[in-house]
């Protein structure tokens, strides 16, 4: 059954790089081990009962384009991290009890919409128009990049690669393992999601069917 598991992830993931657990009554904090899925492009898991804060590595998630924590308790200040996903373009932290500053940064930044913050009456910034009691919000710690990996580097480097990947891949399912809301949420999202994609690929086939016969007719 596990093998099943993991094949169903390795397809979901390759063909939409998104997970959906949307309005399934969820309960308890997100998982730390969601943020292990470095290669994900969306997140979306409004809409429950999440209580607890965002996950302190959720600025490992550096593929994420779409953030959608909505609608949920979730509480405590914004980890800082947040401002290291580069990609991101969607967010939503509305209708949670959220408080402090909002991060500075310049993803961060060019996400000027305030209804996105809406319904957590303790967030303060700029953006909100509501002052906060520091002058300086939380930054991003930077991360310096090496400008050259040695040749004798490299075969370390890719060890850590493969363990970081293999620690995050199990550690999910671990969640899963554990968890028997986010299992059932979690298959009936993978399951919806290949059927449409069986679905995209049988109309393919058959648009290309009939062209091929329109053009030996």
């Amino acid at each position: 059954m596990k093998g099943s598991y993991i094949e169903y992830t390795k397809i979901v993931l390759r063909l939409v790089g998104n997970l959906d657990l949307s309005s399934n009554n969820l309960i308890g904090p997100i998982p730390e081990e969601l943020t292990f899925l470095a290669g994900l492009q969306g997140l979306n898991l409004s809409h429950n009962l999440l209580s607890g804060g965002i996950p302190i590595g959720i600025g490992d998630m550096k593929s994420l384009e779409s953030l959608d924590l909505s609608n949920n308790r979730l509480s405590g200040t914004i980890p800082p991290g947040i401002s290291a996903l580069t990609y991101l373009a969607h967010l939503n932290l509305s209708r949670n009890n959220f408080t402090g500053q909002i991060p500075k940064g310049y993803q961060m930044q060019t996400l000027i919409d305030p209804s996105i913050y809406a319904g957590n009456p303790l967030l303060c910034g700029d953006l909100l128009r509501r002052k906060c009691p520091d002058a300086e919000a939380p930054q991003a710690p930077k991360i310096s990049q090496p400008e050259d990996i040695h040749e004798e580097d490299k075969g370390l480097f890719y060890v850590v690669v493969m363990l970081g990947f293999a620690t995050g891949f199990w550690g999910f399912f671990g969640v899963l393992q554990f968890k028997k809301d986010w299992r059932r949420a979690y298959f009936n999202f993978v399951d919806q999601a290949i059927d449409k994609a069986y679905v995209a690929i049988a109309v393919k086939v058959a648009k290309l069917k009939r062209l091929r016969q329109s053009r030996t007719a």
